[in-house]
Order: structure tokens, then C-alpha cells, then sequence
């Protein structure tokens, strides 16, 4: 039997998933994470992208998270994300419209702010139809 850990995604909506997992990866700031059961202790930030759930049996479960901290322990992986949606349940023409109206707004610039939340705005777009992509070419 394989060794598991705890794996709770959970966001401002509620909880999105909860159970074990073999292996959990996520988009950490400073690059992907892979935690595996007795990882040593963690806290970081995520940047928006995808979180992937290793159930075992040959089964991954996805999700697409637009930021928030991630925090591991030996037995437990707890990711708070300010939003967190079943990757399979992603609006690609919405993600899109909002990667179109970035862009138009960073051409556009007008003041610092609006060009930093631009930037944040086109990062989550560009996340967001990352997520969408993977999924269609591992469906293939």
C-alpha cells in the first residue's frame, strides 16, 4: 500500500476538495512544488495556475487556483486560494475575453495601478487557459 497525505483546497466560496492523495503538485511562487507524504513542513505563496492531485491508481485530479498560500506538513497539504475551481469546469471563452481586455488595458495604460492590475488580470488569464490547454492535450 502506498504512503498518502491529507489534501484540503479550499477558497473563499468553501471547500473544493478533501482526501488523500499519493502526491499533490502546485505553482509556487518560485516555481512548481511537488509534496509527497512526510514532506518537510512549508509555508509559500501560489501564483495562479494549476494544482494537481495524484489520488493514486493512475488517477490526477485538477484544479485551477488563481493564487494563495499553500501550506504542507507531514501528513497534511492545505492550499487557501483566493479562488479555486475544478479545472474541467473553467469558461475558455471567458478566459479569453478577460486575456483580450488585459492586454487592451496594459496597451492602454493610464496610471501604475491600472497597469499592475492589468498585469495580474492577464497572469490569471494566461494561467487560467494554460490549465485548459493541458487538460485537451492529456484527454488526446
Amino acid at each position: 500500500m502506498a504512503m498518502t497525505i491529507h489534501v484540503d483546497i479550499v477558497s473563499a466560496e468553501g471547500e473544493i476538495h478533501s482526501g488523500s492523495a499519493e502526491m499533490v503538485y502546485a505553482p509556487g511562487v518560485m516555481g512548481e512544488l511537488g509534496i509527497a507524504p512526510r514532506h518537510t513542513p512549508l509555508v509559500t505563496q501560489l501564483k495562479p495556475g494549476e494544482v494537481r492531485v495524484d489520488t493514486g491508481k493512475g488517477e490526477m485530479d485538477h484544479y485551477y487556483v488563481s493564487g494563495g498560500i499553500l501550506e504542507v506538513q507531514p501528513h497534511v497539504v492545505t492550499v487557501l486560494a483566493d479562488t479555486a475551481v475544478r479545472a474541467h469546469d473553467l469558461d475558455e471563452a471567458a478566459a479569453i475575453e478577460a486575456k483580450r481586455r488585459a492586454e487592451e488595458a496594459i496597451a492602454n495604460q493610464t496610471e501604475e495601478i491600472e497597469y499592475t492590475q492589468a498585469h495580474a488580470e492577464l497572469a490569471d488569464a494566461m494561467a487560467r487557459l494554460q490549465t485548459i490547454d493541458r487538460l485537451r492535450r492529456m484527454k488526446k
